[in-house]
């Protein structure tokens, strides 16, 4: 089979991580996987990004499939359920939304800046190494270290997935390919109704 440039964004996955681990504020790259997905959507009105682009999918592809190092097992029902996919969409989105808030308070002096990351939002991590206090205003160092522990977190749980079943179990359940696929739904029934 023919390779295609966009069959390595599995090293964007690799490079961003290394990037925030020397540097936060390269967290706010992952920006990039947030919008790019979205914009597929709502344009596009498909999962193109989720199917060909997405640098996380290819990486737990590669380390489970090609690496062996996933068990390969079926991929639990409750995983792929509408109501924990919808559950944990709305669960990322209450965690991504408390992010920007303590952003908010962080940039109005409410609240002090932290330079730590969250680990499966409550294991506090000391991450200070990555950031030289005064390089930018705190909210926005605030906001990569919320973004790094969300995606960092997120990488994690596809790690430990993808170890005990098959390798892109974590797409299954994925909050962005969720709601991907809930704008493609409603984007395909606005489109009907239009032509009707």
């Amino acid at each position: 089979m023919k390779k295609h440039w966009y069959d390595y964004l599995w090293i964007w996955s690799i490079v961003y991580f290394a990037l925030g681990f020397f540097n936060i504020l390269f967290a706010w790259l992952g920006m990039i996987d947030f919008l790019i997905p979205l914009g597929f959507a709502i344009f596009g009105g498909n999962k193109g990004f989720c199917n060909h682009f997405c640098g996380r999918g290819q990486l737990f592809a590669k380390l489970g499939g090609q690496l062996k190092c996933s068990r390969g097992r079926a991929t639990p029902r409750f995983l792929t359920s509408r109501g924990f996919r919808y559950g944990f969409l709305v669960f990322f989105l209450i965690m991504f939304g408390n992010m920007v808030f303590q952003t908010y308070l962080v940039g109005a002096g409410a609240a002090s800046f932290r330079e730590t990351i969250k680990l499966f939002w409550t294991i506090r991590v000391p991450w200070g190494w990555t950031y030289t206090a005064g390089m930018v205003p705190n909210w926005i160092a605030q906001y990569s270290f919320g973004l790094y522990s969300l995606m960092l977190t997120s990488l994690l749980i596809g790690l430990i997935v993808m170890v005990f079943y098959k390798p892109r179990s974590w797409c299954a359940f994925c909050p962005m390919g969720t709601m991907t696929q809930g704008i493609c739904r409603i984007r395909a029934k606005v489109t009907k109704s239009q032509r009707s």
